[in-house]
């Protein structure tokens, strides 16, 4: 089988487990329209040229490229990743630069089912409900994210971990979904 219709496939099956969690959640347009820039040509491409199965694409190409295009389209038209809310500083002594700022609820619900339903495609019957969060702590020191918003997204990570999905999609919907912002 080509890489083309593996990347097809892996990419398709994470839309269905994110649009799964998005509904659990009351997710429901979120669910249906998560990702789709995925089949995009510029996405797409990338994606199937470096498709390896047990990582994502975007880090093959940053590896021959030193960036990806396909992560910078995709962060770019997709409101559930952190890298989205990114804005110039008006803090006098940070113009010019850019610092991140809080994410709406219902994106960051949107994107803890995202890292959930990747953590299950790359990790397949190896993946526990702790996964998303050892990502998660992996790569923390490094991301440029909003202080509420990774306070928010580390603290249903580990909800996940300890007490798992059942628990943690409540408390999502009831403190993500449902509250208004």
């Amino acid at each position: 089988m080509g890489k083309v219709w593996k990347h097809f496939k892996t990419i398709t099956y994470h839309r269905i487990l994110v649009a799964r969690g998005c509904f659990r959640v009351g997710l429901y347009r979120q669910g249906l329209l998560h990702d789709l820039s995925k089949y995009s040509p510029t996405e797409f491409g990338v994606g199937a040229r470096y498709y390896q199965g047990n990582r994502s694409p975007n880090d093959a190409e940053r590896e021959d490229f030193g960036f990806s295009e396909s992560w910078m389209h995709h962060k770019g038209r997709n409101r559930h990743h952190f890298e989205y809310w990114l804005d110039y500083s008006d803090d006098p002594e940070k113009k010019g630069c850019m610092v991140p700022v809080p994410m709406p609820d219902r994106y960051l619900a949107e994107m803890i089912m995202d890292r959930i339903a990747a953590s299950r495609v790359y990790k397949g019957s190896a993946y526990t409900d702790a996964a998303p969060l050892e990502y998660y702590l992996r790569r923390k020191d490094h991301e440029l994210i909003h202080p509420d918003t990774a306070q928010t997204l580390e603290r249903m990570l580990r909800m996940l971990a300890k007490e798992g999905e059942k628990a943690t999609f409540a408390c999502i919907r009831r403190e993500l979904v449902k509250k208004k912002r």
